[in-house]
């Protein structure tokens, strides 16, 4: 590593990053950005040295033993950092943050291209020792070594030094591409003073469309591309030329001018083609199967064909019925794209009665949290207790997690409430990971959960929407499955060596419990009466689960169809748009107007890690539907049933193939049913 003079500001080991190396939880308050730079310098170049003495050891479990510290030293140090640049983001921490990426990126491709570590760990899975090992130790390695040959470990000089620049310009791409979007949905916003203008709007999204104008120095009112302010209007706003200004603003996003993406696309693309070609996959899909549990290419195509081929005729029925509605209660005989939010949601207050905001009044915080936490205990026979830690925030939350003997087998942090400097959505992501340390200490799992929920007001405790709720629990899952991991090895622990396609399962699987009445009674309670949720409001919620279900399943499959035949051109013989055309002439009930551009803005293709991946989403679901099926058919408190999950898929973490886990669990391969049955999509199509 090369360090120019002054590149350490101050001695390493005062230096909190590094001092929270060894200390049980990373030391929150005292990280300042000028600290980070000397810090991964530091460890990079340690880890650099102590690579080569790793490569020196002859003795297979010190050699092993030595490469997990190596992964942990690194992970201590940019875990907080990744973490604080997502939800406590300041001016220096972004600009010193985009330098650290690329210093943490190019080690990792350095590591991964390293010759003599890829021969060793041939070695080791071709020595005499490789059959004593722990079988979840040998599926680690064996992972190792498909990672390598995925990073160009196999090839010749020439060829590694083209994938390496591939690399480094696929990253740059993804950057300016989510860049892109984030500029032009900035970029618009409209600005409305005649209170005629917002007609239809509901308090919640008038009085944060009045905070924006204020602190634009405006009167009245201004809406955005956000989605919390994007789409109350769409829903709501009853002037139908201003849906379709905002409508056409937002389907058209970075697709002209300097923000356009569509070269962006294009070179991704070819860079992703020749990248493949590279590795020796026929076309990018292939490459991108080749770390999931799908099998190929032609698999997902059939899986997601099936799925819309039984989901279409109830997507029709419900767009059948949508328009009908339109032109009988709202006078709409043109229906267009920006009408359909809007008459679907009219559709749905007039056959269900129901709203969100009136369920909100039954969920304040504490008793989601209680009721939550109520649930996870009678399952899995835990304790989840408030706890002290260093936090970044005061809002922030830290629980220890203790086992039926009393010992703490993990910890959380919860991060719920939405703030400025903290990127939106709601995410699981690692803190610390289960592992057997080398001298023999157990390392106990903390993950960090975070959430972008409405934060109590005036005095009041927030109360959040039965979707908030959903999310929590979805999150949560994500948690479970990296704090309940039992696994001591790093490489397998927790959601490490789970494959992408099967990660979303204890998370969508958890969700299915928001659903259930005998939950709802210790989740739910009026904020101010303390009353239950009532029955009547109880049945329209439960009765509006399913509201749209096909139309929504018809979208998902439309995008996951797109993103993997878009990637398994291995000629690029149709054109971006071409694709996508042909995929919403097949799935689609409803199809956009010409002017819509919604690839240019599809980021977890372009800018996320979904590329040939995004049939994810749709491949979990499947699965979770059908683990929950378990525990409707036993009960859905059954704890033989929760250990069973917990034994077979929870703890196991990457230690075996995920199939294998699943079939421990149902005793079977996954089957579409329960996913259709979840998505009121089973049986006949009621005229």
């Amino acid at each position: 590593m090369h360090h120019t003079p002054d590149s350490f500001t101050m001695p390493p080991m005062t230096n909190p990053l590094l001092t929270g190396i060894d200390s049980p939880l990373p030391l929150f308050p005292e990280i300042k950005a000028d600290y980070v730079l000397p810090a991964l310098e530091h460890v990079i170049a340690e880890n650099k040295k102590d690579i080569e003495k790793a490569l020196a050891c002859d003795d297979v479990q010190t050699f092993l033993a030595m490469l997990d510290t190596l992964d942990e030293r690194l992970h201590k140090v940019w875990s907080p950092v990744s973490h604080m640049q997502s939800v406590a983001d300041t001016p220096e921490l972004r600009e010193v943050y985009s330098k650290a990426a690329m210093l943490v990126s190019a080690y990792a491709s350095e590591v991964a291209q390293n010759k003599a570590l890829f021969k060793a760990m041939k070695d080791v899975q071709q020595s005499a020792a490789f059959a004593d090992l722990p079988k979840a130790r040998q599926k680690a390695i064996e992972d190792e070594l498909r990672a390598f040959t995925l990073a160009g470990a196999d090839l010749n000089d020439a060829d590694q030094q083209t994938y390496k620049k591939i690399q480094m310009r696929l990253t740059q791409l993804s950057n300016e591409f989510s860049q892109h979007v984030l500029d032009a949905t900035q970029a618009f916003s409209l600005h409305l003073e005649a209170e005629e203008d917002v007609n239809g709007l509901p308090e919640f999204a008038l009085s944060a469309a009045r905070a924006l104008a204020k602190k634009k120095d405006l009167d009245g009112y201004v809406f955005t591309l956000d989605a919390p302010s994007y789409m109350p209007f769409m829903e709501y706003a009853h002037r139908r030329d201003l849906r379709e200004q905002m409508y056409r603003a937002y389907v058209s996003r970075a697709s002209s001018g300097d923000l356009d993406n569509t070269p962006l696309i294009e070179e991704t693309l070819k860079l992703r083609q020749e990248k493949a070609q590279l590795l020796g996959f026929p076309h990018y899909t292939a490459l991108s199967l080749a770390t999931k549990m799908a099998e190929s290419t032609e698999q997902v195509v059939s899986f997601l064909r099936e799925l819309a081929q039984k989901s279409r005729p109830f997507a029709e029925k419900e767009f059948q019925d949508l328009r009908e509605f339109a032109a009988t209660h709202l006078h709409m005989d043109e229906f267009e794209a920006w009408d359909v939010p809007y008459a679907s949601e009219k559709l749905r207050e007039h056959q269900f009665s129901f709203s969100q905001e009136e369920v909100r009044q039954y969920f304040p915080r504490q008793k989601v949290l209680a009721g939550l936490f109520q649930l996870v205990e009678k399952l899995y026979a835990i304790d989840v207790r408030p706890a002290k830690a260093p936090v970044w925030h005061e809002d922030v939350q830290y629980f220890d997690i203790l086992n039926a003997q009393g010992d703490v087998v993990a910890g959380f942090y919860l991060d719920a409430f939405a703030r400025e400097a903290k990127r939106g959505g709601a995410w699981m992501d690692e803190c610390m990971i289960r592992w057997q340390k080398p001298n023999g200490d157990l390392q106990i799992p903390v993950a960090y959960l975070v959430c972008n929920f409405s934060a109590p007001l005036d005095g009041k405790d927030a109360c959040w929407s039965h979707d908030e709720v959903i999310t929590l629990f979805h999150e949560f899952g994500h948690g479970l499955h990296h704090m309940l991991t039992e696994q001591d090895i790093l490489p397998v622990s927790g959601i490490r060596g789970v494959p992408w396609d099967a990660v979303e399962l204890p998370s969508q699987f958890m969700e299915n419990f928001c659903w259930q009445q005998d939950v709802l009674a210790f989740l739910s309670s009026h904020h101010e009466t303390g009353e239950s949720l009532p029955q009547a409001l109880l049945k329209r919620m439960f009765a509006a689960k399913d509201f749209h279900s096909a139309l929504q399943m018809l979208r998902q499959i439309e995008f996951s169809l797109f993103d993997v035949l878009l990637h398994s051109q291995a000629e690029a013989t149709q054109s971006v748009q071409e694709v996508l055309d042909a995929v919403r002439a097949e799935v689609a009930v409803l199809c956009p107007p010409a002017f819509n551009q919604f690839q240019n803005s599809f980021s977890h293709i372009f800018a996320g890690g979904y590329a040939a991946g995004y049939f994810s989403y749709k491949w979990a679901e499947v699965l979770s539907s059908d683990v929950f099926a378990a525990f409707e058919e036993e009960g859905i408190f059954n704890q033989d049933v929760a250990q069973r999950f917990r034994d077979s898929i929870l703890s196991a973490g990457g230690s075996r193939d995920m199939m294998d886990n699943f079939v421990a669990f149902r005793g079977r391969k996954p089957e579409l049913d329960a996913l259709l049955r979840h998505s009121g999509l089973a049986g006949d199509v009621l005229e």
